[in-house]
């Protein structure tokens, strides 16, 4: 487990020494973990809210390197404000100027940052790249989003999910879409806290069998399920929550066209919802093509969540800094 977690209070985690490679997968937690880490997100949220400060400042001496080979608004700003709120220092570096394995190895660039900092925050194309930074580097590497999954984003989801319905044990959490790099992080972190998550998708387009195994594997420690189904009006007859994200994600421009036709009846909008209860949430882990897999009535609605979400990637990136580094 990458992140051990927490005494009560004061608001840093009881953690074993880190270790690297620190938070690269959903399931590099078990659900204990994943309980700790949600406790953490909120606890630091209330924190900030109450006082716009943490007295504690448990990242002061501390610095992190934000690693970037695609665009991001809310995983690099989010990092970035969180090692400065809690006290540390923060560079980025643009993946265009590192090269990573073009200019300079992979492995070469995870031992020289590792020399100069705490934490290396990382979204690279591939996730054997991140994987391989991680072995190099000594120092733990956080998964700010690869092909494969985006664990800190399913924190944030996690933290809006609880605080929009009380809890996320026992939720039912519809996803629908593509079976991506976001479904996979919320599908083993949901069921390691309890939530039956649906993963809704056109045939073909199903998470991958790695993920599915991994999740179902928790699902009686944890209590939770997962569900894959191809029919998103059935899916969401029961749903506390729906989610879905863009049907195109980074680096798959070349199959757009295709992609449109292909996830046309799983759009999010307000037939689809009218099926839902009226307690539902919607989340949207952005950004959004506004048309295309949500309508703007969805995601401007009263049953929205996805602005609430993508404040809570700030409070849930202190989390797994406070988590891996206080």
């Amino acid at each position: 487990m990458a992140i051990a977690l927490l005494r009560p209070e004061p608001p840093v985690c009881d953690c074993l020494e880190p270790l690297p490679p620190g938070f690269l997968s959903a399931a590099d937690l078990d659900p204990a973990g994943w309980h700790g880490l949600l406790a953490l997100s909120a606890r630091l949220k209330a924190e900030w809210r109450l006082r716009r400060a943490h007295p504690t400042r448990p990242l002061r001496g501390r610095s992190a390197a934000l690693l970037f080979e695609h665009p991001s608004l809310r995983t690099r700003t989010t990092f970035e404000l969180a090692v400065r709120q809690l006290g540390g220092e923060a560079v980025h570096l643009a993946g265009a100027e590192v090269g990573l394995g073009m200019r300079e190895s992979v492995g070469d660039v995870g031992r020289t940052l590792g020399r100069w900092v705490d934490v290396i925050v990382a979204r690279t194309r591939r996730d054997a790249t991140l994987r391989e930074l991680a072995a190099s580097a000594g120092v733990p590497v956080v998964n700010a989003l690869t092909d494969r999954e985006h664990p800190c984003q399913a924190l944030a989801d996690l933290l809006t999910i609880q605080e929009r319905t009380g809890g996320v044990a026992g939720r039912t959490v519809v996803f629908i879409g593509d079976g991506n790099n976001v479904a996979a992080s919320l599908a083993i972190a949901g069921v390691s806290l309890g939530a039956t998550v649906r993963v809704v998708t056109p045939p073909g387009h199903e998470l991958p069998e790695p993920v599915v195994q991994e999740a179902v594997a928790r699902e009686r420690e944890a209590g939770g399920r997962l569900e894959l189904w191809h029919g998103p009006q059935a899916a969401v007859v029961d749903a506390d929550v729906v989610y879905t994200d863009a049907w195109t994600s980074m680096g798959q421009e070349d199959e757009r066209q295709d992609r449109l036709r292909t996830f046309a009846h799983y759009r999010v909008d307000e037939r689809l919802l009218a099926a839902a209860p009226d307690h539902a949430v919607v989340l949207h882990c952005l950004p959004a093509h506004r048309g295309e897999e949500i309508s703007d009535a969805v995601l401007d609605g009263v049953q929205s969540a996805a602005w609430q979400q993508a404040e809570n990637r700030l409070h849930s990136a202190k989390a797994v800094l406070v988590g891996l580094l206080a």
